[in-house]
């Protein structure tokens, strides 16, 4: 998943992440300009739902522009153990004072 976030604003004539951040205040998002840098410049770990709706809404965007599925990205996260078709055993864990657990 790629943000998207500069391009985006850039394509509706926001060159700076000050620009958008009072965009944004006057639409009753109040950033912080750490938390600011970060959606401007980096990808964020995390964007609440309420943020991402305010952020579209000021620059006239849907969520899919500002968050770009990248498929070799999204095909390289996939469990090597799926590809394989294998599935690592499950071993129970000792119970109380290193007794083994019940028969099940």
């Amino acid at each position: 998943m790629r943000w998207n976030l500069r391009m985006v604003a850039a394509e509706r004539g926001i060159w700076k992440a000050s620009d958008l951040r009072r965009a944004l205040a006057r639409a009753g998002l109040d950033i912080s300009a750490g938390k600011m840098s970060n959606l401007w410049s980096g990808t964020p770990i995390s964007v609440r739902l309420d943020d991402l709706e305010v952020i579209c809404q000021v620059l006239g965007c849907e969520p899919s522009e500002l968050l770009v599925v990248e498929p070799a990205a999204a095909e390289a996260a996939q469990p090597i153990a799926a590809e394989q078709g294998t599935v690592s055993a499950i071993r129970p864990s000792r119970g109380r004072k290193g007794r083994p657990p019940p028969p099940v």
